[in-house]
């Protein structure tokens, strides 16, 4: 298979490499954004591109093994973030210049303003692109009201704080889940939870406007409203929903929620989903139907037999497969 075709058959990784510039920057405009890119050393460019198959965000690693200088118009349909992993690197956006060494910061460039980079020849980074409509709707959920700006991040932000390292930890994570064979890719409502998780972690990480308010007391929470999500849940345990999804349906935050949970349930809202998706395969087990243990679990998203086992157990005393042998 050629390079081209690689990349025109996600979902699933890719792999790209050359030593010719132009097809870098035609691949690298596909992938992320139109730019315009100069290396200082042509004949010993080592360019490589590695791309994670997940399903809404573009999840990356690039290095092009010289001295890079990359500039670029504004990218209008998206944010990106950089995560610096070897070298040196310079970025300048909307009047901003930082430089600074690998694991001193990352970058968040934001989709109205041109953006220039300039990497060093040992520099390998992890990109991350997010569609902007998808992550100022999430935005949107997180703070319970409509975004009508650009979300103004900090163009640098330091990767040495336990946030950022999370943050960085989860990217690296999703990156190589996505990878593995048989991995996380082919469980499209986990990579839809990761894909959230990894938008609110990027969120509360990265410094703007935005901070406080995401960051800020969770107001008062109603019983009733709480109440209602878990009759939603109750009833609609095969639903594909994260926390955010859950906020928003209640028109508080996302902390709000959590902190209802704990005090009316007693547990977060995903556990609490949970022990009710643990309940129907127990109640589906116990009526001695002809579906194998791994069916009936992964028909209520259980997709990991031994944590899955682990479970069950603690909510039942007993494990799974004594269930349906005895009800069988």
């Amino acid at each position: 298979m050629s390079e081209d075709q690689q990349l025109a058959a996600r979902p699933g990784p890719v792999t790209f490499r050359t030593a010719d510039l132009d097809t870098a920057r035609e691949q690298v405009t596909r992938t992320f954004a139109s730019h315009e890119v100069h290396v200082a050393d042509r004949a010993g460019m080592r360019f490589r591109l590695d791309l994670a198959p997940s399903p809404h965000l573009t999840i990356g690693r690039m290095a092009y093994g010289a001295d890079t200088t990359i500039v670029g118009p504004p990218m209008r349909l998206c944010y990106h973030v950089n995560l610096p992993a070897t070298g040196t690197s310079t970025v300048e956006q909307h009047g901003v210049r930082r430089t600074f060494a690998a694991g001193e910061a990352g970058v968040a460039f934001v989709p109205q303003s041109p953006v220039l980079v300039r990497w060093s020849a040992d520099s390998w980074q992890y990109h991350v692109k997010l569609p902007k409509d998808l992550l100022e709707a999430h935005a949107a959920k997180l703070i319970g009201q409509p975004i009508r700006e650009e979300i103004d991040f900090d163009l640098t932000f330091s990767l040495r704080s336990p946030a950022a390292q999370a943050f960085l930890a989860t990217v690296s994570f999703l990156y190589a889940e996505l990878n593995r064979d048989g991995g996380l890719a082919t469980v499209p409502a986990a990579c839809h939870e990761f894909e959230s998780a990894l938008m609110t972690q990027l969120l509360l990480t990265l410094p703007s406007r935005l901070s406080d308010r995401l960051h800020s007391r969770p107001a008062h929470t109603r019983g009733s409203r709480i109440r209602e999500i878990v009759d939603y849940l109750d009833r609609h345990p095969e639903e594909t929903v994260t926390t955010a999804d859950l906020a928003a349906m209640a028109s508080i935050s996302p902390r709000a929620l959590q902190a209802g949970f704990r005090e009316e349930v007693g547990k977060s809202p995903m556990a609490y989903l949970r022990a009710v998706r643990l309940d129907r395969v127990h109640r589906e087990l116990l009526s001695g139907g002809p579906d194998s243990v791994t069916d009936v679990a992964a028909r209520w998203g259980f997709f990991h037999p031994g944590r899955f086992a682990h479970q069950y157990r603690e909510r039942f005393g007993v494990l799974p497969s004594a269930t349906a042998r005895r009800c069988g």
